[in-house]
């Protein structure tokens, strides 16, 4: 595990370190040195180092994502390394860099051992939260190895302005970091380790002693007396029971109710519809919603926002055995809508279902965000390092839009048209089912189609954030969305 600091000066960045990682534009790492008082760029190191950095740069260009280059160097620091960032990217990227951020950070392999740093040569000081989390997303805290490091590994992260100004790591970033790792470590875990009952300890734990917050626990048969018949359809047979933990800030005077709804199957094996030919391995990461809706609540609730902020997170493990919920059988949803399942592979459909109509009738929030690793589609559709994002209202889509170059947690739209979509969920005995007739229809937009079938006849505006692919990057947690949505939701209080 790799402890983070925030040092506030290069010599205390570098004070003892041994690995040292310059980031910077392609521009800033291979312009000249300055001869003015008002040094910037390479010129903030001492001379040794500096000199080393100038002559990898010198080879090494930056193409369209970034590269990095290390040697070892007389001086301050024993091993110096540049990763080397496009001068430009394209207007459907962070113009922050984040992924070249995040891959150079992974490619110089520092703050894996060892006391490492981080020099941000930031040519605009807007991007530093998102280089920053790009860099915690490579130091991950979860390890199920036997032999473990005997010294803790820590790194020092620091960011500068074009001008040479060191940028301080707010608060707010610092816990912006802590909230992205923690997701992540959650992630990552064995899911026998964290099934419902694991995750509601783990969530527990981690809002513990938080000012404002307040936490609830529907289990098990209790979900069918809250009219939860999709949360519990889909848990109710594993050995431990499902579960909606409900978390909630409610500050004094508080601007608007936004409700943040996460998916968390802790383990999917598809349910009867089983999922064969090794394609149930990494099902642990089937609850990256909830951590990242969990993520985001820890984040907005200790920074005092002024909005009232719930979390709702739809935990189950999506097992077989005698008890599970079969294909043909109909569920209650709590919406009041009854579905026949035509797949129990698409169950986290029908848990979020449950949790956005809770939030909307409930808890009466105006503004809901559901968060999921809902469909393989949306790699399709977006990739792997764009979550697809489905919304009923444009300027909470612009929103989040913006959230995601702000953190560099992108997401991008994809078609929003009821008309076009529910169609696909025809069903001669109940109100619809819960898997699509025509999987060439726009699947993922179909997936989120089915969840803001529930709002009908609230007032809640809605969006919806499928991070399938962005939640795992290299088999392991990337942390993504708890960034995103924490600074949607900040946008939105605006």
């Amino acid at each position: 595990m790799t402890t983070l600091r925030f040092p506030r000066t290069i010599d205390s960045l570098l004070r003892g370190t041994d690995h040292l990682l310059v980031v910077g534009s392609q521009a800033i790492l291979k312009a000249k040195a300055s001869k003015g008082k008002n040094k910037a760029g390479l010129s903030l190191l001492p001379a040794e180092t500096q000199a080393c950095c100038r002559e990898l740069a010198k080879d090494l260009f930056a193409g369209r994502g970034g590269r990095a280059a290390g040697s070892l160097c007389a001086g301050v620091v024993r091993k110096v390394a540049i990763g080397m960032l496009p001068d430009k990217v394209s207007r459907h990227n962070s113009p922050a860099r984040a992924e070249s951020v995040r891959s150079v950070m992974a490619a110089s392999n520092t703050g894996k051992k060892g006391k490492g740093a981080v020099l941000l040569l930031l040519d605009d000081p807007a991007h530093q939260e998102a280089a920053t989390l790009a860099l915690a997303r490579t130091l991950h805290l979860y390890n199920g190895r036997s032999r473990k490091a005997k010294t803790p590994a820590s790194l020092g992260i620091l960011a500068v302005d074009a001008k040479g100004k060191v940028l301080a790591t707010g608060k707010a970033l610092q816990q912006a970091v802590i909230s992205l790792r923690d997701a992540a470590r959650m992630v990552d875990m064995p899911p026998t380790e964290l099934d419902p009952a694991g995750f509601q300890k783990e969530t527990w734990k981690l809002v513990r002693g938080m000012t404002g917050v307040t936490k609830k626990a529907i289990i098990g048969s209790k979900l069918l007396e809250e009219g939860l018949g999709g949360i519990h359809g889909v848990g109710r047979c594993a050995l431990s029971a499902p579960r909606l933990l409900i978390l909630s800030y409610k500050p004094k005077n508080a601007k608007g109710h936004v409700a943040l709804v996460g998916k968390g199957v802790t383990y999917d094996t598809g349910g009867l519809s089983l999922k064969v030919g090794g394609g149930m391995v990494g099902m642990k990461g089937d609850m990256g919603g909830a951590a990242a809706v969990l993520g985001a609540f820890r984040n907005l609730a200790s920074s005092g926002i002024k909005t009232r902020v719930s979390a709702l997170l739809c935990v189950v493990e999506n097992a077989i055995g005698p008890d599970a919920f079969k294909n043909d059988d109909i569920l209650d949803l709590h919406s009041g809508l009854r579905v026949e399942i035509n797949n129990t592979d698409a169950e986290g459909r029908l848990v979020l279902a449950d949790g956005v109509s809770y939030a909307a009738r409930k808890l009466k929030a105006d503004t809901i965000i559901d968060a999921a690793t809902l469909t393989g589609a949306q790699l399709v559709a977006t990739g792997r390092l764009h979550a697809g994002l489905v919304s009923d209202d444009e300027d909470l889509e612009n929103i989040l839009v913006q959230a995601g170059r702000q953190t560099g947690e992108l997401v991008h739209p994809l078609p929003f048209a009821p008309e076009f979509h529910r169609r696909e969920f025809g069903s001669a005995v109940a109100d619809f089912r819960n898997s699509v007739k025509d999987r060439m229809n726009a699947q993922a937009s179909c997936a989120a189609e089915f969840v803001h079938w529930q709002l009908d006849g609230t007032k809640a505006r809605w969006a919806h954030v499928d991070l399938a692919g962005p939640a795992m990057v290299a088999g392991r947690a990337s942390g993504f969305g708890a960034a995103l949505l924490a600074e949607a939701v900040r946008r939105l209080g605006r």
